[in-house]
């Protein structure tokens, strides 16, 4: 059976966010158990690194409420909009940035992925809606094509780190293009395919174009979608 329902890997991917910034709160689990670490994960075996560290955004706190709901925001109007009725490419989607922000992390000295992965998702909304205007704290108004450079921008106006940001960047650039704009190119072709197994669990299957269905069954359907309808 499909597991289908409204935006429910966006509120999924929130929810873990917060449980896992809770956790760390409530010192069930420190951040020292969680961050990614390569030598842990691969010889010591705690895969749940691999996980973990796309799940804490710092200290519960303003800033920890800001960046769950940015990324909420945005990982929702993925979902409703380049992905509705596509869950399974969503997951898919999901899938292939975790898997590749992984593997540059592994030549860089990150400890936490969850801000390139929520990045990488604000780069691919932002190419696919390049001209929405987008208002800014109610200061600038912008296109949505300029949003992820300005938030690189921030992080270094702030002294922060940019390497995160600009790793968000650039696999969300690969999904994009590999996903947008190779399969368009002459001689190009989709090589981004969703598993059929991830099919089968999240999206609808579809109906057997060779099914007649019962005349009763046609009546009840019709009264079902007739408001004045009473039983």
């Amino acid at each position: 059976m499909a597991l289908r329902a409204d935006r429910s890997v966006s509120m999924a991917y929130t929810a873990a966010c917060f449980l896992t910034t809770a956790a760390v709160h409530m010192d069930l689990v420190t951040p020292f158990q969680i961050y990614f670490n390569p030598t842990l994960i691969f010889k010591r075996l705690q895969i749940w690194r691999l996980l973990t560290s796309f799940l804490y955004f710092g200290e519960l706190g303003f800033s920890f409420i800001f960046k769950l709901l940015f990324t909420y925001r945005y990982c929702k109007m993925l979902e409703d909009t380049s992905f509705r009725g596509r869950t399974a490419d969503f997951v898919f989607m999901f899938l292939f940035g975790g898997v590749v922000i992984t593997v540059f992390a592994l030549f860089v000295n990150l400890l936490f992925l969850s801000q390139a992965f929520s990045l990488m998702m604000v780069y691919i909304w932002c190419r696919r809606n390049p001209s929405i205007r987008l208002n800014i704290l109610g200061i600038v108004s912008m296109s949505a094509a300029y949003l992820p450079w300005l938030i690189l921008v921030l992080s270094l106006l702030a002294g922060d780190s940019a390497l995160v940001d600009a790793l968000g960047i650039a696999v969300g650039h690969i999904y994009f293009f590999l996903e947008d704009v190779f399969p368009n190119q002459p001689g190009g072709k989709k090589l981004l395919v969703t598993p059929g197994i991830l099919k089968r669990i999240f999206d609808e299957p579809d109906l057997d174009p060779n099914y007649n269905p019962l005349p009763e069954d046609i009546v009840n359907q019709q009264n079902d979608n007739d408001p004045l309808h009473e039983d």
